[in-house]
């Protein structure tokens, strides 16, 4: 599946990869027009330049309220109507707090939701066309639209009541889902995780309004020091004098194979030029799919190939994301890219099947693999960012490692699928040595033990490790 967003640094201190429970950041200046392609046929001028790449709309919006009057709106809440988010709202909210759907300033109302369905854009008010392929709503049903009436104000609480936001100037008009999951997924079938878990049985309006998010949005599950900001990874792409950010997500542990189009990716921008290039190893930490590596596994898999060296704890910094997975293909690839472009990034790692899945019903995959990295050299609003289609990597029989693939000799090729990789942690067997670091296997293997069915025959929940 896809991987798609990665940043690399080379400073002349060390830097421990993994932040601090204080904080930490990045830096890095340059912008350039050119696909990373071995043909140089392919190859445009290059033109570089010294500071970050602009956030979407010219300036980063962040939506929190001041310090000194956080009590003031902690006791307006107590006095409008209350709607009580989902988990999954509440990562929304996270998401437009920060400034990853920058300009956004709010939950969507109806014009910003039809032009995110019809047109994967958003036209500002200077013309100007931005990318936003997703729609980031809320929903609510009729019982809490009548509770709302007149108000023009809501505040939006957590599962245990607590204030998170007030949502004001609001709007609220009918909610479409079927046109919604049509339109985003290119299908209607059943078993799309995202739809069952966050639109089928969602309340049939929607409520649109400029967000003020009253402190910012923690999670309290031992990962918060990762979770850094656009703005706090601008400041640390700054702070180190980066020349290139390019970015690397994925939902998925590392294997050898990626660090491999990492490493790889960094050497082609040494090449071209640029002398301080980072990594941003951007896993995907809001919701995932149920069969999918948790996100606390994932990062602690994570730390295990830096601290292997498998990347460069050097150039590499490593941040979770915080928005949903939808799994819509070359939709929602898009709204990766364009997320990554506020953070600072000005390169995008692009592979097979990003953000794809297999059909929910039909043996196949849902979406065609080569459309992705297809649809973001075209979409409206990306034109400002690199993308970088990667070759195929897989494991070299003749070698013992990963490496890209070679067409000319294919029998010396072995591809381990992730469903292959799952089952053999599964069953606590080995893969080929060199396809993934030992200590990294070591973490996948523990998850999976974990969920070994205890005597009373339930699964344990997955915990912090």
């Amino acid at each position: 599946m896809a991987s798609m967003s990665t940043l690399f640094i080379k400073t002349p201190y060390p830097f421990h990869s993994f932040p601090k429970p204080s904080h930490t950041h990045f830096s890095t200046p340059l912008k350039l027009s050119i696909p990373l392609s071995t043909n140089k046929k392919t190859h445009q001028k290059l033109r570089i330049s010294s500071g970050l790449i602009d956030p979407d709309g010219g300036n980063l919006v962040e939506l929190f309220v001041r310090e000194s009057q956080r009590d003031e709106k902690k006791k307006e809440a107590t006095s409008i109507p209350r709607i009580k988010l989902s988990k999954i709202d509440l990562q929304w909210a996270h998401v437009l707090s920060e400034g990853w759907a920058s300009p956004l300033r709010g939950f969507m109302r109806e014009s910003e939701f039809l032009q995110t369905l019809h047109f994967n854009s958003l036209r500002l008010d200077d013309g100007s066309v931005v990318n936003m392929s997703v729609p980031i709503v809320l929903a609510i049903d009729d019982s809490q639209k009548n509770r709302i009436g007149e108000s023009k104000k809501v505040a939006l609480v957590d599962a245990g009541d607590n204030p998170i936001a007030i949502l004001s100037d609001i709007e609220i008009y009918k909610h479409p889902k079927e046109e919604r999951i049509a339109r985003t997924w290119g299908t209607t079938a059943p078993g799309l995780p995202y739809v069952d878990e966050a639109i089928t049985n969602a309340g049939n309006w929607l409520i649109g309004g400029d967000l003020e998010v009253i402190e910012p949005i923690k999670y309290h599950d031992g990962l918060d020091r990762f979770r850094l900001s656009p703005a706090e990874l601008r400041k640390e792409f700054t702070r180190r004098n980066a020349d290139a950010v390019f970015a690397f997500q994925l939902r998925n542990p590392v294997h050898n194979g990626h660090a491999l189009l990492m490493t790889d990716t960094r050497r082609r921008l040494l090449e071209m030029g640029y002398e301080n290039p980072i990594l941003l190893l951007h896993p995907l930490g809001g919701y995932t799919k149920a069969d999918d590596v948790p996100l606390n596994w994932r990062m602690k898999q994570h730390e295990k190939v830096l601290e292997d060296g498998v990347l460069d704890p050097e150039t590499t910094v490593v941040s979770i994301f915080p928005s949903p997975m939808h799994y819509a293909g070359p939709t929602e690839v898009q709204w990766h890219a364009k997320a990554r472009i506020n953070a600072g990034a000005n390169f995008y790692i692009v592979g097979r099947d990003p953000a794809g899945m297999g059909h929910p019903v039909e043996k196949r995959d849902l979406y065609n693999a080569d459309h992705g990295k297809k649809v973001l050299s075209m979409a409206p609003g990306l034109e400002r960012l690199n993308i970088l289609p990667f070759k195929v990597a897989a494991y070299d029989k003749t070698q013992n490692k990963m490496a890209f693939f070679d067409p000319s000799r294919p029998q010396d090729f072995l591809f381990i699928s992730g469903t292959k990789m799952r089952t053999l942690a599964k069953n606590r067997e080995n893969p080929p040595d060199g396809f993934m670091c030992p200590g990294g296997w070591k973490v996948l293997v523990d998850y999976y033990d974990s969920l070994v069915p205890a005597e009373n025959g339930k699964v344990p929940e997955a915990v912090p490790a």
